[in-house]
């Protein structure tokens, strides 16, 4: 029989750790070079430390036009969603603007098409108007493929509807659904509860109404009366 033979790698180590501190090496190196002779950066001032923490304004179109045309091109929140978008068309003059939250699944040519569709325009021919005399536009301007809109993207979307309605200037506003609804400041976009606020951060007052999306509508229908309220609310003014 032969002799085993063991490996002492404890000593093995510590005789490894040993010649390299022989060798003066008695900290860990990084691969990288240094200068050593370098001098220590400069602290930082409170200048320096406002330039870095102040945030990058984004230079927004000025025009509707100019903003329409930008949010249908390549800059857009939507342009790396794969999906087809829906521009809004402006009326001559803007007196009522809708804002719903994305295109629906049946959504093609315009916004809010099928049974949707269908009762938003009973619900504007109940207080004298039609498609042709309001704005439509939506929060998101592509349906995304998951068919709701991330929270990442909602806060950007909301601050660019803020953007877009200012841009529009209507005499008065529909929001339709919670994230629609959350464009106006103050609330917290619940579907279940009658809001009325002016638009903050636009330079004119505008009368605004939160209420239920048609498809939330045609899923509860007991919610009706209370979006009749809504309409009432502002078609009559919300000062009343």
């Amino acid at each position: 029989m032969g002799v085993e033979l063991t490996h002492d790698w404890r000593g093995s180590i510590a005789s490894a750790l040993d010649w390299w501190s022989d060798a003066g090496v008695d900290m860990l190196a990084d691969e990288e070079a240094r200068d050593w002779l370098a001098l220590p950066p400069a602290p930082a001032t409170a200048e320096s430390r406002a330039a870095v923490a102040e945030p990058i304004v984004e230079a927004l179109p000025e025009t509707l036009v100019d903003f329409v045309a930008w949010r249908m091109g390549d800059a857009a929140p939507e342009a790396g969603w794969m999906t087809p978008r829906i521009a809004p068309v402006a009326p001559d003059t803007i007196s009522l603007m809708i804002l719903t939250d994305l295109p629906g699944p049946e959504d093609h040519d315009g916004l809010l098409g099928g049974l949707p569709g269908r009762l938003l325009d009973r619900m504007l021919a109940a207080i004298g108007e039609s498609r042709d005399s309001v704005y439509l536009a939506s929060l998101a301007w592509a349906r995304p493929l998951t068919g709701r809109i991330r929270p990442d993207d909602e806060a950007r979307l909301i601050e660019l509807a803020r953007h877009h309605i200012m841009l529009a200037q209507p005499k008065r506003l529909l929001l339709l659904g919670q994230s629609a609804g959350r464009v106006l400041d103050g609330t917290n976009g619940d579907e279940s509860s009658e809001r009325k606020a002016d638009v903050q951060r636009l330079p004119a007052s505008i009368e605004a109404v939160a209420s239920y999306h048609p498809r939330f509508l045609l899923e509860r229908p007991a919610a009706k009366a209370e979006a009749w309220r809504h309409l009432l609310l502002l078609s009559r003014g919300t000062g009343q």
